[in-house]
């Protein structure tokens, strides 16, 4: 890895960024005009099947963050480290703050059935009137009353949501970041706290939640072992980034005007918009839309959308069965295949856990009187349109219950790299995409430790620095009108579907 330059008007920072497929220890210097991420260290997110479900190696995943920091500090200077991951995970420490058992993945089954307790308890409009989260049946809170009774849950004395567990085993202190709080079915979307209403009306301790921290807020500093192993300087600060994994890659979209919409696109496609207040309307409940908290107070309302983990679970079938996986070729194939032969809801509860999505997807579509896609082109492009549809429903979903205009879509993240996808979900939308930056996370991420050292401004001129530093890609819209009916009669038909007839 080449080392960065190390400007004396700017700074480099590092920023531990995890995904639910792989994590990476990125640099980014920040200095008067100048934005500009280096790898450090990438490492893999696998998962772990044991006798009592899915579980994360958060173990292996702490070490790939000290060996990414160990790789940062042979490479200069690091003003601070910021982490963020996925949300709705978590760990559960005992009294001595030991780890209580390796933390549970959300794709586990054991969450089946579990919100229908919480609900009969507190009704799903109230539970929506307090959260302004859209219902997902591993949201934290559910994930916490599929563990009541349990010898784990009964030892536990604080719970850390997965990203202030690694800050934790970085600096012992303890605390819980806000954006990712807000993900947990246990934070109140008005006021900005924990929900004592809600704890004491699903039997939760509030002891068992730690105190909240905002982006910008000073996290400690590396332990002594860790600075020891990494090379770090003693006293290297941590600070608290948008530990939400979507909230960081939020902080990153290039938007030069307010009238935008973004779709965050990896593993989920979260799809919405930056508001200055929760919308918590009937309206907005049914339509499954959630308010997780941005950076300075603002409100992400948007929806989860299935996303690029259908394409990516198709390619890990095929990988297994020695078929050729290779996205360029697989794209290839998909812009050959016949156009709107099958679609499917990206969210249908099938597609959730791991196993055979390509017979998932010709399963689905048998039980919906469609024909079901045959070789992998044929699956690719009906997950791809499929995706486009999703957002296209989302996102106008979105401005209707906020009552906005939405003049442009900026898609970040791993999916801004799908040619395909980007120029389908602009034909869906009938919007200009701008896609990137790719490692929109990251930047995120090191935006705020720049930010919080004093190094760029608000969210305007950080968004305007990522808009001029990094590699955009625009798609239009095509105008002709038989490309935009073939959307709309393909909109129509996924939506009049029924999902199992």
């Amino acid at each position: 890895m080449s080392a960065p330059h190390s400007a004396s008007a700017g700074g480099v920072f590092a920023a531990a960024d995890l995904g639910a497929t792989s994590g990476r220890v990125m640099l980014g210097e920040v200095g008067a005009g100048r934005l500009a991420l280096t790898e450090a260290h990438r490492f893999p997110n696998t998962p772990v099947m044991l006798p009592d479900g899915l579980r994360w190696n958060v173990l292996g995943l702490f070490q790939g963050v000290l060996e990414g920091l160990r790789a940062a500090a042979r490479s200069g200077p690091v003003a601070s480290v910021g982490v963020d991951t996925w949300a709705v995970d978590y760990g559960l420490l005992d009294a001595d703050g030991a780890l209580l058992g390796a933390p549970h993945h959300y794709r586990d089954r054991r969450t089946e059935g579990a919100a229908a307790g919480v609900l009969a308890r507190v009704g799903a409009a109230e539970l929506y009137r307090i959260t302004g989260l859209q219902h997902l049946p591993f949201n934290t809170v559910f994930q916490l009353a599929s563990a009541a009774g349990s010898a784990q849950l009964a030892a536990a004395r604080t719970l850390l949501p997965m990203p202030d567990l690694l800050v934790h085993w970085l600096t012992g202190s303890i605390g819980a970041e806000e954006t990712n709080a807000s993900t947990t079915g246990l934070f109140d979307a008005r006021s900005g706290v924990w929900s004592t209403e809600l704890l004491d009306g699903i039997g939760i301790t509030s002891g068992l939640l730690p105190p909240l921290r905002a982006p910008g807020d000073p996290a400690g500093e590396l332990l002594p072992h860790v600075t020891g192993f990494t090379g770090l300087p003693v006293g290297t600060p941590v600070t608290t980034v948008a530990s939400h994994d979507t909230a960081s890659a939020v902080v990153a979209v290039p938007a030069t005007a307010p009238d935008f919409a973004y779709i965050s696109c990896g593993t989920w496609s979260l799809a919405g918009l930056e508001l200055d207040a929760p919308v918590l309307t009937e309206e907005s409940r049914a339509a499954n839309f959630t308010n997780e908290r941005g950076i300075d107070g603002t409100v992400r309302f948007l929806r989860n959308v299935m996303g690029l983990w259908l394409l990516e679970e198709c390619r890990r079938t095929w990988a297994a069965r020695g078929l050729p996986v290779g996205l360029d070729e697989l794209l290839a194939q998909a812009a050959g295949a016949e156009p709107f032969a099958a679609l499917v809801d990206p969210d249908a509860p099938e597609f959730l856990a791991p196993g055979d999505v390509p017979e998932r997807i010709r399963a689905y579509c048998r039980r919906t009187g469609q024909p079901a896609p045959g070789g992998p082109g044929a699956v690719v492009r009906c997950v791809l349109e499929s995706l486009a549809l999703a957002h296209r429903r989302t996102l106008r979903q979105a401005a209707e219950l906020a009552g906005r205009e939405i003049a442009r879509v900026h898609l970040v993240g791993g999916g801004a790299r799908n040619a395909l996808l980007c120029q389908w979900t602009a034909d869906a939308t009938g919007l200009p995409v701008v896609a990137g930056p790719v490692e929109a996370t990251a930047l995120g991420n090191v935006l705020v430790q720049a930010r919080a050292a004093g190094l760029v401004g608000d969210r305007d001129a950080m968004r305007r620095l990522v808009a001029r530093t990094q590699p955009l890609r625009h798609y239009e819209p095509r105008e002709d009108r038989a490309g935009r009916a073939a959307w709309d009669t393909a909109a129509d038909r996924l939506e009049t579907s029924p999902r199992n007839p």
